[in-house]
């Protein structure tokens, strides 16, 4: 966990309120609440985009603001904003106060105090890290490497975004913690042509990391070959069936179906209201055997981790589902505190301008024991798909739709052509039953998951091994 003490010189410093009467204020408006906090934070971010051989769009922003949340029962109220200043917060906790929290009692509730974490990440500011020219002259290399890579490049785009923040939170009792929080990514996309016929490829990595992973040749070649190796694939790809057929999903970022269609309906809050297809199923089998699902907030530099939520409490390694039966929840602490279990460290806003609820940091799925080229031997007829694009889930019915980027038929136990317009359609809950198949090879994504919810976008990872799923319905052009 970062040294509170450069938090209070980010936030208490000469030209800012006093730290002593904020914690007045503080403790004034949360009086008689079960929970509640104030949230400070201090952000600087950019972002690079480099496109048809010249910079499209530069950008540079810096963002501060508070945001103060009261918490009695199941109602919450909560201000913000983003001057900050002793007149403002008063004004805030004046504005929060006129909520009406109903008559019921206030529970004799004593929050937890903040515990302690390890720093998952440097607090180098990666924004300060390069000069811009430098990163110029970096986005200019990629674009110049794939045109001279292969002459059926038509177009490239590289983008270059790194954020650094600084977050305080502090409670009516006077407890504190703080963290700081970089955030890079990097992405390539390329767009080729032969025979009149265009097709993309893309790759991207990033995590809680400086800039040198990227400036650094050996990080951007390998972005830059992938996502060349995608658009030629696609070039020669063929339309994809249409019908119920066993799908094998690769290793690693093919684990967003994993989030979106199951990791939403572990959320808290979701399994509280009752509306999550998995509720009220806790300690039930509601997954093949051998389907290990965790989500773990502790890893070192991945997008994903945090050092301690947006509510100040450590993140841990939550196991959501163990050999196929539903063993926890993610939660934050006002939904732990309602449904009588233990807050997970899964806290997590947007911004100052959000509260927090319930939100995966790193989820995935535990490797099994089959060799991955078993599981394709293993397929008469069918798809693999080792790259997703875009995707929606229905956390109620779980019913999710997902589209693959880059896919293959399997043929007689081989991937053979691949295929274009492979669309995945299911449901969550029912796919985790038909999981046959669990390779040895899990991997996380290489850093390039953004999740929403309600309105806000938070960066996350996620993960898994080789899975064989059995009768998806695939959508596609071609009659299987």
């Amino acid at each position: 966990m970062t040294d509170p003490l450069l938090a209070h010189e980010i936030f208490f410093g000469t030209a800012r309120p006093d730290a002593a009467r904020v914690q007045r204020v503080v403790s004034d408006a949360l009086q008689g609440m079960d929970d509640g906090e104030l949230f400070l934070e201090y952000t600087q971010s950019e972002s690079l985009v480099f496109d048809d051989g010249r910079l499209k769009n530069a950008s540079f922003n810096t963002a501060q603001g508070f945001g103060l949340r009261a918490v009695k029962g199941e109602t919450s109220a909560y201000a913000h904003a983003s001057e900050w200043s002793e007149n403002a917060l008063k004004r805030a906790a004046a504005t929060m106060r006129m909520a009406d929290f109903g008559q019921a009692a206030v529970q004799d509730v004593h929050p937890a105090r903040f515990g302690t974490n390890a720093a998952l990440y440097t607090d180098v500011n990666p924004l300060r890290e390069v000069p811009f020219e430098q990163k110029i002259a970096l986005l200019q290399e990629i674009d110049a490497y794939l045109r001279a890579r292969d002459a059926r490049v038509r177009q490239v785009t590289v983008s270059l975004s790194g954020v650094w923040q600084a977050v305080q939170i502090l409670r009516a009792d006077g407890d504190a913690a703080s963290d700081i929080r970089p955030l890079v990514r990097m992405n390539v996309s390329v767009v080729a042509e032969s025979g009149g016929r265009m097709e993309s490829g893309s790759s991207g990595a990033g995590g809680r990391v400086a800039y040198a992973n990227y400036i650094a040749e050996s990080g951007w070649q390998q972005l830059a070959e992938e996502a060349l190796r995608q658009a030629l694939v696609n070039l020669d790809s063929i339309p994809a069936p249409a019908g119920e057929l066993p799908v094998v999903l690769g290793p690693g970022w093919c684990g967003v179906l994993l989030h979106e269609a199951v990791g939403h309906g572990l959320e808290g809050d979701f399994n509280r209201k009752g509306t999550s297809a998995f509720a009220g199923l806790m300690g039930k089998r509601v997954a093949a055997e051998g389907v290990t699902v965790v989500d773990d907030g502790t890893l070192a530099d991945r997008r994903g981790s945090l050092s301690i939520d947006d509510e100040g409490t450590p993140t841990g390694r939550t196991v959501l589902i163990e050999d196929g039966i539903l063993t926890g929840y993610l939660q934050d602490r006002l939904n732990a505190r309602l449904m009588g279990m233990k807050a997970t460290g899964n806290g997590r806003r947007e911004s100052f301008a959000y509260a927090p609820m319930p939100r995966m940091t790193n989820t995935f799925m535990l490797s099994g024991d089959a060799a991955p080229a078993d599981i394709i031997a293993s397929v008469k007829r069918g798809i693999y798909a080792p790259y997703f694009g875009g995707g929606q889930v229905d956390i109620t019915s779980g019913k999710f739709v997902f589209s693959a980027s880059e896919a293959y038929l399997i043929e007689d136990g081989k991937i053979t052509s691949p295929v274009k317009g492979a669309t995945l359609i299911g449901n969550g809950p029912e796919a985790l039953k038909k999981i046959r198949a669990i390779g040895n090879d899990m991997q996380l994504d290489h850093g390039i998951g953004t999740c929403g919810k309600s309105g806000q976008s938070v960066p996350v990872g996620v993960g898994q091994p080789t899975l064989l799923i059995e009768g998806l319905v695939v959508g596609g052009t071609a009659v299987a």
